[in-house]
């Protein structure tokens, strides 16, 4: 048997998996900065089973969304890894905060849930415009871009089942090496 050139796919068609989709590039952005200064209807947050406000951005949102906010927290039951939960923003510009419990064992499977649940809250809750920190690389130690990987795809499948309930997802960069990453990387999930 031969191999004819129709049978074998073109390097393009072999790694796009994901097409381009005008409708969902316009639900995305990468914002540098300050997650507790965006204007959204929700951010997240990457927290522990106790909503400690430990480290990194978990502690600046809990700085900048007040006593009431740490107070709110203290009242919910512990949270499991993969899950989230929603609280008022209080000083924060969001209405909302989301609650996402990170792996701290480079759990992609679990950082996915991490990321749809979070997403599916978002929804219930009626928030539209949602902001994501890189969950679970900071003082959790995830990989950056394997952990950029994973929000990207999530994001990008959760839009492509629910594109008519979310008006903007941004991807919330603070460190150097992340802008470098997802830059690269939003070409590949959202090529334009």
């Amino acid at each position: 048997m031969f191999a004819t050139l129709d049978k074998i796919p073109t390097w393009e068609e072999q790694t796009r998996e994901y097409k381009k989709n005008d409708i969902l590039n316009k639900k995305v952005s990468i914002f540098i900065g300050d997650i507790t200064t965006l204007v959204v209807d929700a951010i997240v947050n990457s927290t522990d089973s106790m909503y400690s406000g430990g480290g990194g951005v978990d502690r600046a949102i809990h700085k900048a969304a007040g006593n009431a906010f740490d107070y709110e927290c203290k009242s919910f039951g512990q949270l499991n890894i993969g899950q989230a939960t929603i609280s008022g923003g209080y000083n924060l510009p969001a209405k909302f905060v989301i609650h996402t419990a990170v792996p701290h064992d480079h759990d992609r499977k679990r950082l996915e849930e991490c990321y749809w649940n979070s997403l599916a809250v978002a929804l219930e809750s009626g928030a539209s415009t949602i902001a994501f920190p890189c969950l679970c690389t900071g003082r959790f130690g995830y990989p950056n871009k394997d952990a950029a990987h994973v929000a990207l795809r999530t994001v990008r499948k959760f839009l492509e089942e629910n594109e008519s309930s979310v008006d903007r997802i941004v991807f919330c960069i603070f460190m150097p090496e992340d802008v470098s990453i997802y830059e690269d990387l939003m070409n590949f999930y959202f090529p334009i």
